[in-house]
């Protein structure tokens, strides 16, 4: 509780909410690519908080809202296979397919299961081994230590019935791709904590220094968004593009060594599709060739499918920070959580659902002061 009480102290917001306010001389639009710390913001109301000025762009920071359309195809048609016990984090069972999704496979019978953990799933193959286990394996930088690790103890075991479908995605590519995108308004960025807390954050000086924005590592709690936004705040004021660790109680420069060996061991990197955006090169992880045995696409065979996105949905477009999710004709009427067109409004960490769940259900009245804008290159 110490945290939570420290973290949530309603005097020390209002004095940081101040110095924001009198250091803010100009319009800036800052990015944070967290699926948490955006809910965190619409639950506090942080950005209702903050000059008019400052305005706050939701990323791509939801690992199950950027999981690509083909690859929930290819775990719904792993699932469906009667030797299969297919395994999931609970958020992943309500994000669509092009026609279905994991909930519908569990009702017609597929064996679908909630774990909490990759090695909840390696238990279950070591007392089912008639069985195929497979186990989706999305997520950031956060999660891809757990994940390898699992694998690397199929491995060691000799457990042969378990196989990982791997999604994983990179965040520091993600950033990249969005400041080389046209008609990128983003002029700093506000980086995740638990992310940086597994990788360091080695990455990120020369992204800021190309691109002239400041990173700023930030954690969950509201004095903990309102500290990363005074820093960058600061800091585009003064013309500042640097590097800087808001969040040391839980980010060290270097990372968690022992996690990044792991990763490194079991995954190397690749290309990967991010649903809504497109191929982001060097963006994703795939398991190395002395662990390819555990690859679920491979093992069984999933060919390329064809995919089918809603026409209504504009998922995509709240991904990349295009706009709002209130500003979608579909949001809060066709698109709810009970009725989700895209993975944005079923997610724990999507943008939509934050939206929803917190009431934000109108769109602004007027558009925000715009920033300006820098001029960009088209990806590719």
């Amino acid at each position: 509780m110490k945290y939570i009480d420290d973290f949530n102290d309603p005097q020390l917001a209002r004095r940081l909410l101040d110095d924001i306010h009198a250091t803010v001389t100009r319009p800036w639009a800052m990015m944070e690519v967290c699926g948490g710390q955006t809910h965190s913001i619409i639950r506090h109301g942080i950005d209702q908080l903050l000059p008019d000025t400052v305005e706050l762009i939701h990323g791509p920071g939801c690992p199950v809202c950027v999981t690509p359309l083909e690859m929930i195809d290819k775990a719904l048609e792993i699932a469906s296979r009667p030797d299969v016990i297919f395994c999931s984090f609970g958020d992943m069972l309500r994000v669509p397919g092009s026609s279905q999704d994991l909930f519908r496979v569990k009702s017609r019978g597929g064996d679908v299961r909630v774990v909490y953990s990759p090695l909840d799933a390696l238990g279950i193959a070591r007392k089912h081994p008639d069985r195929q286990v497979v186990f989706f394996g999305i997520g950031f930088e956060t999660t891809a230590p757990a994940n390898a690790m699992t694998v690397h103890e199929a491995r060691r075991l000799g457990i042969r019935n378990f196989s990982l479908l791997v999604s994983h995605v990179r965040v520091p590519p993600a950033i990249e791709a969005i400041m080389r995108a046209p008609h990128c308004r983003v002029q700093a960025f506000l980086a995740a904590g638990h992310v940086c807390s597994v990788m360091g954050t080695a990455e990120y000086p020369e992204l800021a220094e190309r691109y002239k924005v400041p990173i700023v590592v930030t954690g969950f709690e509201p004095l903990d968004i309102l500290e990363g936004i005074r820093r960058t705040v600061r800091q585009l004021e003064r013309g500042e593009h640097r590097v800087d660790n808001a969040y040391p109680r839980a980010v060290q420069p270097g990372g968690n060594p022992a996690a990044m060996r792991m990763i490194e061991e079991v995954f190397e990197v690749t290309d990967r599709a991010w649903r809504g955006i497109g191929t982001i090169p060097g963006s994703g992880w795939r398991l190395t060739d002395a662990f390819r045995e555990y690859d679920a696409e491979r093992r069984f065979e999933v060919a390329a499918l064809r995919t089918c996105e809603s026409a209504a949905c504009r998922s995509g477009e709240v991904l990349q920070g295009l706009i709002k999710p209130n500003e979608c004709a579909a949001f809060g009427t066709t698109c709810t959580p009970r009725t989700p067109l895209g993975a944005t409004m079923v997610s724990s960490e999507g943008a939509c659902a934050a939206y929803y769940l917190y009431r934000r259900l109108d769109a602004p009245a007027a558009p925000m002061p715009s920033a300006p804008s820098k001029e960009a290159a088209p990806l590719g």
